[in-house]
Formats: C-alpha cells, sequence, structure tokens
C-alpha cells in the first residue's frame, strides 16, 4: 500500500533540527532550559557534597564559555554601535543642544531612579543567599587610580585586552571627529567618508549577525548556570528573582509616570490624548521587544494619531530610537546592584557613579533587539568587577523585564517628540497665520490718513 504525500514521514536532518529550534521564541528556549537546570540540578544535589561541588565547576566553566563568546563580541559591538549611532544620526541645525539636553535628562533621570529603587529596596537581599564571590569590589576603591586606568593608551589594545571603559571613550571621540570630517567633506563636495560610513555600516551589521549565533546558544549558559545553583543552592536563588522584577517594575512605573508629567507640562498634548495614540505602538514594543522595529510605526501613531509635526514625531522616533533608551538605562543600572546585593557584596556608593555611566553607554550602544540588553549587561558588570557569569541568573525574567523596558524607551521617544512639538498644536498654529492673512492688525495711521 502506497502513503499519500501527507503521510510521509520526511526524515528529520540537522538543517530541520536547526530551523525547529529557531521556529522556538528565544525566551520560551531559556525557560526550558531553567525547567532542565532545575530538574537536573535538583537530581545532582542528591549526591554527597563533594561530588556535588566537583560537578557544579564543571557546569559553571562550560556557562563561562558560552558568556566568554559573548564578551567577546560586546566590546566590538558597542564600539561600533557608538559611532554608527553618532555617524548616523540626522539632527536639524537648530534643534541639536535642545534634543540632547531633552535625552539626556531623561536617561539621567532613569538611572536616578534605578539607582535609588535598587538602594532603598535591596531586592537581591531579601532572600539571602550563599553564591561564590569572585569580584573586585572586595577590594578598596581609589578613585584617582581608578580614573587612571580608564584613560585609553592604545586603541587596538583597548579593543584587544577587552577594556570597556577605554573603547567606548575612544568611541566618542571618533564618532564625533568622523561626523565634523562628514560634515567638512559634504561642504566641501567631496565623498571621502562615504567608503569609511559604509564599511563602519557593514562591520557593525556583521558583527550582529555574529551576536545572534551567540544569543542562539545562551540557553545552554542558562542551563548551565541554574544546574549549577540549583545544585549548590537549591531553588532559593530564583525566589530572589521576585524581589528583582517587583522592584525594576516600580522603577520603570516611576519612569513612566515622570513621562506623563513632563508630557502635560512641556508640551500642548494631554495625557490621555499621549496613551491613546500611542497605545498601538506601545503594545507593539512590547510584543516585539525591538525599539528598531517599532520606529516606523511610532512614526506613524505621533504623526497621524497624536497629531505631532513631521518634524517633531522625526525627531523623535527616528533619532530618539537611537538615543533615548531609557528603559535600558534604568535596567542596567538595577542589574549590576541587584546581583552584588546577592552576593552579600552591595556596590558602595562611591563606585555607583561608574554603574551610571556604563548605563549612559549601554544605553547609547545597545542594538534594538531583543536580547540586546545582555550584551550590554557583561559590559557594566565587567566594568565595575561582577563575575560576569551570573548574568545568566537574570535571563529567567529578562524576556519578561526586556518587553516592559522596551515599552518604557518607545514611551520616551514620544515623550521627547511631544516635547519638541512645544505648547502650540500645528492647526492651532496654521489657523492663527491664515488669520493674520485674511485679517490684517488695524494701523492707527493708516485709519488717519484716509479720514483726511
Amino acid at each position: 500500500m502506497t502513503k499519500s504525500p501527507e503521510s510521509t514521514t520526511a526524515p528529520v536532518s540537522s538543517g530541520g533540527i536547526l530551523a525547529a529550534w529557531h521556529r522556538i521564541p528565544l525566551y520560551v528556549r531559556i525557560v526550558i532550559a531553567m525547567l532542565l537546570g532545575i530538574i537536573i540540578g535538583k537530581m545532582i544535589g542528591l549526591l554527597p557534597q563533594e561530588q556535588v561541588r566537583e560537578i557544579a565547576k564543571y557546569f559553571l566553566d562550560f556557562a563561562k564559555i558560552i558568556l566568554d563568546l559573548l564578551k567577546m563580541v560586546a566590546v566590538p559591538l558597542i564600539f561600533t554601535a557608538v559611532i554608527h549611532a553618532i555617524m548616523n544620526a540626522q539632527i536639524p541645525k537648530g534643534t541639536g543642544k535642545r534634543i540632547v539636553f531633552l535625552l539626556l535628562t531623561n536617561t539621567l533621570v532613569a538611572i536616578f531612579i534605578g539607582l535609588l529603587v535598587g538602594n532603598l529596596l535591596q531586592p537581591g537581599s531579601w532572600v539571602p543567599m550563599n553564591l561564590t564571590v569572585n569580584s573586585t569590589l572586595t577590594g578598596e576603591f581609589k578613585p584617582w587610580e581608578e580614573l587612571k586606568s580608564k584613560i585609553p593608551t592604545s586603541l587596538v589594545g583597548s579593543l584587544a585586552d577587552n577594556l570597556v571603559i577605554p573603547t567606548i571613550l575612544i568611541a566618542l571621540a571618533l564618532g564625533i571627529a568622523l561626523r565634523r570630517v562628514q560634515a567638512e567633506q559634504e561642504l566641501a563636495g567631496k565623498k571621502g567618508y562615504a567608503s569609511l560610513s559604509e564599511m563602519l555600516e557593514t562591520l557593525y551589521q556583521v558583527l550582529l549577525v555574529v551576536l545572534h549565533w551567540i544569543i542562539d546558544i545562551i540557553p545552554f549558559a542558562v542551563f548551565a548556570i541554574v544546574v549549577k545553583v540549583v545544585a549548590l543552592e537549591g531553588l532559593r536563588p530564583f525566589l530572589s528573582l521576585i524581589g528583582f522584577v517587583v522592584s525594576v517594575l516600580i522603577a520603570l512605573s516611576l519612569q513612566v509616570t515622570y513621562y506623563l508629567v513632563r508630557v502635560k507640562l512641556q508640551s500642548w498634548v494631554g495625557i490621555g490624548r499621549f496613551l491613546r495614540g500611542g497605545s498601538e505602538a506601545l503594545l507593539t514594543a512590547f510584543c516585539t521587544a525591538s525599539s528598531t522595529a517599532t520606529a516606523p510605526l511610532n512614526y506613524t501613531c505621533l504623526r497621524e494619531k497624536i497629531g505631532l509635526r513631521e518634524s517633531s514625531a522625526t525627531m523623535g522616533a527616528l533619532v530618539g530610537s537611537n538615543f533615548n533608551n531609557d528603559g535600558t538605562a534604568l535596567y542596567e543600572a538595577m542589574g549590576p546592584m541587584y546581583i552584588a546585593q546577592a552576593l552579600n557584596n552591595p556596590i558602595p556608593l562611591i563606585k555607583q557613579p561608574v554603574v551610571a555611566f556604563m548605563s549612559v553607554v549601554a544605553s547609547v550602544g545597545a542594538p534594538g533587539i531583543p536580547e540586546a540588553g545582555l550584551v550590554t549587561m557583561m559590559l557594566v558588570f565587567q566594568a565595575v568587577g561582577l563575575p560576569t557569569e551570573y548574568v545568566a541568573l537574570l535571563l529567567p525574567v529578562d524576556w519578561f523585564l526586556d518587553r516592559c523596558r522596551t515599552m518604557v524607551n518607545l514611551m520616551g521617544d514620544m515623550t521627547v517628540a511631544c516635547i519638541l512639538d512645544g505648547k502650540t498644536p500645528e492647526w492651532e498654529e496654521r489657523d492663527s497665520v491664515a488669520a493674520a492673512v485674511q485679517e490684517p492688525a488695524w494701523n492707527p495711521s493708516a485709519s488717519i490718513s484716509e479720514k483726511e
């Protein structure tokens, strides 16, 4: 009896398995990895303690290998991302200082809220843990020595040695210098900058492809670190994540409140109109966890549903999506504080400005793709001396918080656009101009001359 085409079962090839793996959303893969890690970790935990410690060490080493791959691409990616963002930002003359002020104040407020909530609530200490400490936070902090160590001495050396802050400082300097050279060459009718700009764009896209490859195997790192933690500590560390989620949501809510107050006081847009008009873009941001993918829809909502001027909508949606990632900045500030508290080794107040600086850079350099915060979080951990393997502990809840902070990122872009639009709607300004043209203002001298 011959089989019908529908009933024929095709052999499962490696390509088919790979395709099936990619069809599963990343957050589902991470949750599956976490659940398997809990089961295996519990089973290993039944063995004698000496064997448990030995096996857990191998799982930790495996997780470190994958996260080291992420560290390998993180610094070059941020280097090119910062230069790429500076060179490609289309900021009209006359609005540059104002939009920089708006973006910077939004980001600094977000980081301040994140650090404030982290210091007040201390979610990492809600459920005591006994995780292994392997950080440089325990040493004496010497600000002057720390500052001297961050001054870049070599472009190639900073990249080769994965020195985060020196590389970022070089990227900022090169980005600003290249933008200036680009402007001078455009005035002179030259196009020498174009080849360099295209090369940077290509390198940025190549690094994003490599990043996607590494992110594809991140669930294995989650599995390994969960096995290690559960085998040694049980489920207590993951109960502590509830406190982290609550704290981040409180901080994000405070940032949203700040946006609404700023829109109310500094623009003509009412809060109701702001939320109703942007609801479709905000929901899309939550579903996709990608500010880049949502930028065109955000522009449409700002222009057609809220009713902003074209220039304001463009600046908010397109320029803001590159620089205004306040939810990411807030999260990047709270993540290392939580892990440091969980290690019973909180970040000293004097060292928290380093967290703030890295959070600003992370929010600018983070690619607008899902799980991009994982890359920049590695850099923040590295900059403050925290063990980077514990970034994996955040991943079981990161998929949800990633969507929440993407919504806040987008709302920050909307806020900037509304403030840029001013206190008068476009149609009122147009009507007042038309009325002035149709009904000229009364001129007393003209009236006297007519009577004479």
